[in-house]
């Protein structure tokens, strides 16, 4: 399984996903599921993805593999808009589907993925989706500005209680740093290390682009203090009357 969450700001996005996908308690492995397309001075464009590796992977494999005339078709690289772009992963889900949607079917693995897609092209602001297994997808707003997949149950209660657009991008990268502490804590089936990505709005660069282990000592640093607050706030809560 995986955990994945991105947040769309005034001051541009971040976006993290953890690298643990596993077949079983005994066969455990690391793979990237936070990629990127950048066409720097034009757009940053980023895809996150938890499900079946299989299917991420060809969806990753059928975007790549696109030609890039924009005369023949449209693509990640040369998309007018973000609408457009997600359009393109759309498509590419479907095309996945297509392929082994009717194979994974017979064998009850069923066709599972989820995909984030965000980013900036030039001449329009960061845009955020949430790209479905029927390659159908939702549109971030300013009311809820970020999107989860995977085990989002552990880490969303800090979301909604904190996130906000007007965020600055330092303080939302804290944000969702907590709430994979708090997922790490209670699913074993999402493990580090942590890719993250900030990107500044209208620079159409990636202003920073880090990977999380567990020694990393912000990030333990971050863990700690966490836990120390929570257990002084609890301590402060006056207690039921008994």
């Amino acid at each position: 399984m995986t955990y994945a969450v991105a947040l769309r700001l005034d001051e541009g996005m971040v976006f993290a996903a953890d690298t643990r996908t596993n077949a079983g308690v005994d066969n455990i492995a690391q793979y990237k599921k936070l990629q990127l397309w950048k066409k720097p001075g034009d757009r940053v464009i980023a895809l996150l993805s938890a499900g079946n590796l299989s299917i991420t992977q060809s969806v990753i494999s059928l975007l790549n593999e696109l030609p890039e005339d924009p005369e023949s078709t449209q693509t990640l690289l040369n998309a007018p808009t973000m609408y457009r772009a997600a359009r393109v992963v759309g498509d590419a889900v479907r095309e996945a589907r297509r392929i082994d949607g009717a194979a994974l079917e017979a064998s009850k693995l069923g066709f599972n993925t989820n995909f984030i897609f965000g980013g900036q092209i030039k001449g329009e602001r960061p845009r955020l989706f949430q790209i479905y297994p029927e390659g159908n997808f939702i549109e971030a707003t300013d009311d809820t500005p970020f999107f989860q997949i995977g085990e989002h149950k552990y880490g969303k209660p800090i979301l909604d209680r904190v996130a906000r657009a007007d965020m600055r991008l330092g303080e939302a990268a804290k944000l969702i740093l907590l709430s994979f502490d708090s997922t790490l804590r209670s699913n074993l089936s999402v493990g580090m290390p942590i890719d993250l990505v900030i990107y500044e709005r209208d620079s159409f660069d990636v202003t920073q682009e880090m990977r999380i282990g567990a020694d990393d000592e912000y990030f333990r640093k971050l863990s700690a203090a966490w836990s120390d607050a929570l257990r002084q706030a609890f301590a402060r809560i006056e207690a039921v009357n008994v």
